[in-house]
């Protein structure tokens, strides 16, 4: 075939068999932008479209049951009314250098007497068996990072009358859902009005690796299993049934599912009418409503239009968990054979003094305590203590002073501040003597104390090997940022005024409480009702004692106590413990006093009319010196201080830079 040549738009074709494409740019025919541009277009108009329901990587679905946890999810938000229905609180428990101690007493606190249906101790139960070793399960944790602590309660729990094998048959479902081998212990409590389980489970996987649960398994996963469960065992939920727990929570006072409903259904204008379409609910919302209109929470506009008041979750919460703590105290009081008034106390109202009631837990899923204390004041208060270890244990009948904790930076932190602005952002004990020639040792010392508060604190303070301080430029912002955590975690402070019962301190052979109160010239006001009348009487009884002893007077002017009374019933309780414990130890007691030095293994505390001392022992002698509770850790270790007349200045760890406690 001859060779022919044809021009064609974007290509040379030479014959049949030979093509060249020349490439170069496209475009339409009619000048309109390329089909392959249309299609970008369109499928970004698209992605734009639903942009807003992409959900943006936020870790949820890292770690084990994210897939289920995902699937379950979905399955939660097209739950209908007849499943039943449970809670599971999570709580994600960093262990650390101090973790062994929290684990034993979360275990011990969990353990408690009385959470079963007879009111006896709670039971510890595994996998396997019925009674679990406590301490073979805290050994097993020893070396973990992390635990879990799970708290369970079924809507219908009580109608179960044993929950173990309920709690076992949701584990090991766990274990499927997140493909291993789970080491945990459990507790039943029948305590509440809802039957709940505690189940603390170890962060380790069945290969000892740590164990990441995704949080969508978290928040979704388990929960939606023991609702499951729950309904493969009583069956769903009857419309009877749920009518009735419908019906009930309209008088309410907490925040209920049908105030959720309302809230979700506000319009722009803020407005929210009952549900027209459906006679039953529509009864059930107009109902609420009314009851919302009488605690001064709704308004009605007239024709089914009303306005719900501002934050109306919040405060109906707020209700709900003061009506808790109300049945609390009047559940206490009663068992404790005390009618007194129920108030919750209020920090900003002042001091507090009274007996220690009952300790117990306000939130077990944030580990928070309370005190129900008889007061002076004639009534019972309820105090909110904050975290766990915020105040140390307390024997009941104790006598405390409790006070509102300060907030804001403090002087000594400002001090800081200057004495580190002028020597290039660095703070010791040296640096701040030469800044300030006028300043004391142990003034300065007290600085130091307050630097290791905040460092223990994880605020931002670096403690260098040699014994100085990083400040950083902000020390009085990072002071109030350090004051404000502190501050959830201790509403309150709790002083122990004396670990004996006020009755028998009346005639007690040291220096109590009631001397220190009497020396003050202004005892504390003392109602004539409840602890405030044992208080006076014992007040009257400690005079009369005092004055037999030779160590007060009346005189014209009244009770009159002697020069040295305190300090003389002081030294002679400690005189006569000393005596004592020499013939318990075999060894000498050598007295020490203020400057002189304290070494020697923390043995033991040792309470006594005159407040808590701690007994220091070495080879050959021993001292009593003030008990502080940082001692609580160090007993049978070796510690060393300086006496004060303030208190010890502690020192633990080898080496000149270890941490000085005051």
């Amino acid at each position: 075939m001859p060779e022919r040549g044809m021009a064609r738009r974007g290509a040379i074709v030479k014959d049949d068999d030979d093509f060249e494409p020349r490439l170069g740019r496209q475009r339409g025919r009619d000048g309109a932008a390329r089909y392959a541009s249309r299609v970008v277009v369109a499928a970004g108009l698209v992605a734009a479209s639903v942009a807003p329901r992409v959900r943006r990587f936020d870790g949820s679905r890292i770690g084990r049951g994210a897939a289920i946890g995902r699937l379950l999810s979905s399955r939660d938000r097209l739950a209908g009314l007849r499943g039943r229905r449970a809670v599971v609180k999570t709580r994600l428990v960093r262990l650390g250098a101090r973790g062994a101690g929290a684990a034993k007493a979360h275990l011990r606190y969990i353990q408690r007497d009385g959470v079963t249906r007879e009111g006896t101790p709670g039971e510890l139960y595994g996998a396997d068996a019925d009674r679990a070793d406590g301490k073979a399960f805290l050994q097993r944790c020893g070396e973990d990072r992390h635990q879990f602590r799970f708290i369970v309660s079924l809507e219908d729990g009580d109608q179960y009358r044993d929950l173990k094998p309920f709690t076992r048959r949701l584990m090991a479902q766990m274990e499927q859902d997140l493909g291993t081998r789970l080491d945990w212990v459990a507790v039943d409590h029948f305590n509440t009005g809802h039957p709940h389980t505690h189940v603390v489970l170890r962060g380790v996987d069945d290969r000892g690796r740590n164990l990441v649960i995704a949080r969508e398994y978290i928040a979704h996963g388990l929960r939606e299993r023991a609702a499951e469960l729950a309904t493969l065992d009583l069956g769903p939920r009857t419309t009877r049934e749920i009518e009735a727990r419908l019906r009930h929570d309209v008088e309410q006072e907490r925040l209920t599912a049908i105030d959720r409903r309302l809230i979700a259904r506000i319009d722009e204008a803020g407005l929210v009418a009952p549900r027209a379409n459906d006679p039953f609910f529509h009864a059930l919302e107009a109902g609420r409503l009314r009851v919302l209109e009488r605690m001064a929470l709704a308004e009605d506009l007239g024709d089914g239009r009303w306005r719900l008041a501002e934050g109306l979750d919040g405060t109906l919460r707020a209700m709900g968990e003061r009506n808790d703590i109300i049945r609390l105290m009047q559940r206490e009081m009663t068992r404790a054979r005390l009618a007194r008034d129920h108030r919750i106390h209020a920090p900003e109202t002042g001091p507090l003094i009274g007996r220690v009631i009952m300790r117990g837990l306000a939130d077990e899923h944030r580990d928070r305590h309370f005190l129900l204390v008889d007061a002076s004041d004639g009534h019972g208060h309820y105090v909110d203590i904050g975290a766990a270890g915020a105040v140390e244990p307390l024997p009941d009948g104790a006598v405390v002073r409790i006070v509102a904790t300060g907030t804001g930076a403090r002087d000594v932190d400002r001090t800081v501040a200057m004495v580190a602005t002028a020597n290039g952002g660095r703070y010791s004990q040296a640096l701040h003597l030469r800044h300030d020639p006028s300043a004391t040792e142990a003034f300065a010392q007290a600085h130091v104390r307050r630097l290791e508060a905040m460092r223990r604190g994880g605020a931002d303070v670096v403690r260098d090997p040699d014994g100085s301080w990083r400040i950083s430029p902000d020390h009085v912002g990072e002071a109030e940022r350090f004051e404000a955590a502190r501050l959830r975690d201790r509403p309150v402070a709790v002083q122990l005024l004396s670990a004996i019962p006020v009755e028998r301190l009346a005639t007690g052979d040291g220096a109590t409480w009631l001397d220190t109160e009497l020396g003050s010239g202004a005892p504390v006001a003392a109602r004539d009702a409840g602890f405030g009348r044992v208080l006076r009487q014992a007040l009257d009884a400690r005079r009369a004692w005092l004055v037999e002893q030779g160590l007060a007077s009346f005189g014209a002017d009244g009770f009159r106590p002697g020069a040295a009374m305190v300090e003389t019933l002081r030294r002679r309780e400690l005189l006569r413990v000393a005596a004592r414990l020499e013939t318990e130890l075999g060894k000498p007691f050598v007295e020490t006093v203020a400057g002189g030095h304290v070494e020697g293994r923390v043995a033991r505390r040792v309470d006594m009319a005159s407040g808590r001392f701690a007994l220091i022992e070495k080879s050959r002698s021993f001292t009593l010196v003030p008990w502080q509770p940082v001692l609580e850790a160090r007993i049978g270790r070796d510690a060393s201080g300086i006496m004060r007349e303030a208190g010890i200045n502690w020192r633990f760890g080898r080496g000149r830079g270890g941490p000085e406690i005051g």
